[in-house]
């Protein structure tokens, strides 16, 4: 296993234990409060957190917490779509009037409970010597690893003008007043919580993030995968042949990024390194935003996330996924712009050497290849295998029928809980 592996393992286990975290009053509170209560016994922690994930469940499912009242967090990440949308449209409607269309596809929030917090460098040193290796930026949540835990992520839609649509933590606030579950909210963080609403804020979002780091609901690890590697399912053959190929470092070479193999520890594969790369999607015109000329989504560099606005090394960076519950989806990539997820696969393999199949053409006729990321960006292109230098021309890194097991195999780590949607 990789340093970077066995790091982001260590990484793992550590915020799993800091999942606790908003059970103990922060450093700057002189005194506990009933929202960030002081130190407790394991099993008050464990009672907290179990009523902290009740409340935040009914808040996920609450379409109140919206302006326009029927936009939930479920809209758009549905529980009976591994938490992914349910749509084969790039972007999804929100706003007042669910008329504001986003600008990236929505993810799914399977399987993020072992996420790191973003860092620029990622380093791990080797156990036999005091050189690392810096694999560059790495962790976070959201396509451009902006928000470090579920409850920084869990702002983001509340509060953004395409999506849930609420002007400010205020009228959220006065939403959760007006609930149902208002009573168990004050009684998980107090009587008067509604009186102070940046707190009572900060306590929604505490809730949603404890839901989203509930095992059962988010990383059930149920896969007939997770049982081939319990040895407890068989594969076929042709799914076999997949997973050859998806870790052979010549051929699809996908397990560099989306790791397939258990930690040391047996913790199971969560098909990401969680780091970010650039791969050149092709621009998708079916989001609006994309009707500007001028507009670019850079993914690390913005404008989404405005902390790394100017840096060049990082324009066009997006997160690297979860592959698990990936043969439900119904678009791939940040922009949505695949629609098939043997399409996805077949990009990777033939990028460079069939730009023409995948990038539209300008007036003269040539392919206008990388047509959604700037030529000044085109340095931080992976140019890894199955890439690998390849030109138009050349043979691909994989034949048509090798892209086919590929897909077999993938189709081997959806959820038990998911199978037949």
């Amino acid at each position: 296993m990789s340093p970077k592996t066995m790091g982001l393992r260590n990484h793992a286990i550590a915020l799993l234990a800091a999942s606790t975290a908003g059970f103990t009053a922060p450093a700057s509170t002189a005194e506990p409060s009933s929202v960030h209560p002081g130190p407790m016994s394991r099993q008050e922690a464990y009672a907290r957190a179990e009523a902290l994930t009740a409340l935040g469940r009914q808040m996920f499912f609450d379409p109140s917490l919206s302006v326009s009242g029927k936009q939930a967090c479920s809209s758009c990440h549905d529980p009976n779509h591994a938490f992914g949308s349910t749509s084969a449209s790039p972007v999804e409607m929100g706003g007042a009037k669910l008329d504001q269309p986003g600008v990236r596809a929505v993810p799914s929030l399977r399987y993020l409970q072992a996420a790191p917090a973003f860092t620029e460098h990622f380093r791990d040193s080797e156990d036999e010597g005091d050189e690392s290796v810096d694999n560059g930026p790495t962790g976070g949540l959201t396509w451009d690893g902006r928000a470090d835990h579920g409850k920084d992520q869990a702002r983001i839609p509340l509060l953004s003008p395409f999506e849930m649509g609420n002007k400010d933590e205020a009228e959220v606030v006065a939403s959760l007043r007006r609930a149902p579950y208002a009573r168990a909210f004050k009684a998980a963080f107090g009587a008067d919580v509604f009186d102070h609403p940046r707190d009572a804020f900060d306590a929604a979002v505490e809730a949603l993030g404890t839901f989203e780091q509930s095992s059962a609901d988010f990383y059930p690890y149920s896969s007939r995968y997770d049982a081939f590697l319990a040895g407890k399912a068989q594969l076929s053959a042709q799914e076999l042949r997949g997973r050859m190929l998806f870790e052979d470092e010549t051929k699809g070479n996908c397990a560099s990024c989306h790791l397939s193999e258990p930690a040391n520890d047996g913790e199971p594969p969560q098909f990401t390194d969680y780091g970010l790369i650039a791969i050149a999607v092709p621009r998708n015109p079916a989001i609006p935003a994309n009707a500007d000329p001028d507009y670019f989504d850079l993914g690390l560099c913005g404008p989404l996330r405005a902390d790394f606005k100017g840096r060049a090394e990082y324009c066009g960076l997006f997160k690297t996924p979860t592959l698990r519950n990936v043969a439900l989806r119904k678009s791939f990539f940040h922009n949505g712009y695949f629609h098939t997820l043997r399409d996805a696969v077949a990009f990777y393999a033939s990028r460079d050497t069939d730009p023409g199949r995948w990038y539209p053409k300008k007036a003269d006729g040539t392919v206008n290849k990388f047509d959604d990321l700037p030529k000044a960006y085109w340095p931080n292109l992976n140019t890894e295998p199955p890439f690998n230098g390849k030109k138009p021309g050349d043979r691909p890194a994989l034949t048509d029928a090798e892209i086919d097991d590929i897909v077999a195999f993938l189709g081997t780590l959806t959820d038990a809980d998911q199978a037949g949607q």
